[in-house]
């Protein structure tokens, strides 16, 4: 598996009408992969899923539909595991899951956030489980059983009040037992082999600036932000020692987050957090795409200053920085937006280099292309010297440096 990209196996659940109701996710290696892989830790395994899922929940993949996501014990208590969308997540917790005392809390927990949970019958009755008082779902390995015995798992299964689904339906046959003896939900080869899906990964810090960055342009109450912040401590760690830096001058060290916060602002947060994105994660862009891109930003907001005020400098940075995110994400600009809250002005700059922002986006573009001809008239439309262009990309050029990134 490359570094940045991820693979998810998918395969629909259809109720009693053959209408899709859910999909299964699976990890896969490849593209080209027909079966779920192991080699690699299963920590990892899940971590992609959700990052993936995070990312891919869009209509081609899930639709208004269900994802049912297979959950290791490992994964089962990890913070990443509510990253997931709640009202649309089904934990089809694995076989070898011991129902202990942390994993029954854990259920429970996760259950009254709103998460369902489906556990697998592969041949041993759940029935006296401790784990089936938190099922939502039950699944019967069909091929495990005798149909006759099928019949008699899923009416002790009903009678617990759970949703009973019939698995690895391969064949006709078997889908028309199924359905007489009254199962609502069915999945299986029978419908439809698992297709396979690519999407570029966004790592979990990436995700986390991201759903900042949504928060503050809402205007979001602080206490939801610092929770934010929470969960991920590399990004509270990386705030804390920001604004203790010598470059604040601050008389004392700050200790708390709702302190940090305060002192800093939405404004400088918000600028904090684009830099941030930038350069967040493991398997973020390429060194030299993220210096391209701030150096963008920077030049874009320095050669807007006989324009705008300090708020129509700071969107001119954001403009700049995030006009390169489509290479970087490896998506089409248009999608990028999906997952950001921008001013219209920006997204008609980033989309179209269009409206108040997009000339100086433009200039900033030929800056760093040496399209000399360009640079003259872009600067002459915007009334602009040429020279204090070039003074201005100079600048932004040893300001970047300064930053270290």
């Amino acid at each position: 598996m490359t570094q940045d990209q991820a693979y998810i196996g998918r395969q629909p659940i259809m109720n009693a009408k053959q209408e899709i109701v859910a999909y299964e996710l699976f990890f896969r290696h490849s593209a080209e992969a027909t079966t779920a892989v192991y080699e690699n830790s299963l920590q990892a395994c899940n971590r992609v899923l959700v990052n993936t899922i995070s990312d891919m929940g869009t209509l081609w993949l899930l639709g208004d539909k269900l994802a049912f996501l297979n959950i290791s014990e490992e994964m089962l208590h990890s913070e990443l595991l509510e990253l997931l969308p709640p009202t649309k997540t089904v934990l089809e917790l694995e076989a070898f899951v011991a129902p202990n005392a942390a994993v029954l809390e854990r259920c429970e927990f996760l259950r009254k956030r709103g998460y369902r949970i489906a556990l697998k019958d592969k041949g041993e009755s759940l029935v006296g489980s401790a784990l089936i008082d938190y099922a939502d779902y039950v699944k019967i390995d069909i091929l495990a059983y005798t149909m006759d015995e099928v019949a008699r798992r899923f009416l002790e299964y009903q009678i617990l009040g759970v949703t009973v689904v019939a698995e690895r339906v391969e064949h006709h046959h078997q889908y028309d037992a199924c359905h007489n003896i009254g199962f609502p939900l069915i999945q299986g080869f029978y419908f439809a082999h698992t297709e396979t899906f690519t999407a570029k990964v966004i790592n979990p810090a990436f995700s986390a600036v991201l759903d900042l960055l949504n928060m503050i342009s809402r205007d979001a109450d602080m206490r939801e932000v610092e929770h934010g912040f929470k969960r991920d401590a590399a990004l509270s760690f990386k705030l804390l020692r920001y604004i203790n830096s010598v470059g604040f001058g601050l008389s004392c060290e700050i200790q708390s987050l709702r302190h940090a916060l305060t002192i800093i602002g939405t404004k400088q947060l918000y600028r904090w957090l684009t830099l941030l994105m930038i350069t967040a994660g493991e398997n973020s862009a390429a060194p030299a795409l993220m210096k391209t891109s701030i150096t963008r930003g920077r030049l874009t907001e320095l050669l807007g200053e006989g324009y705008f005020d300090k708020t129509g400098r700071d969107n001119l940075f954001v403009t700049g920085v995030f006009s390169m995110l489509d290479l970087m994400l490896e998506m089409p600009m248009d999608r990028v937006l999906e997952k950001i809250d921008l001013p219209d002005a920006t997204q008609d700059a980033l989309l179209h280099r269009e409206g108040i922002y997009g000339p100086f986006l433009q200039l900033a573009e030929a800056c760093e292309n040496q399209d000399n001809n360009r640079i003259i008239a872009l600067a002459e439309s915007l009334q602009l010297d040429p020279n204090k262009v070039n003074d201005a990309h100079i600048a932004a050029l040893a300001w970047v440096e300064a930053l270290g990134v």
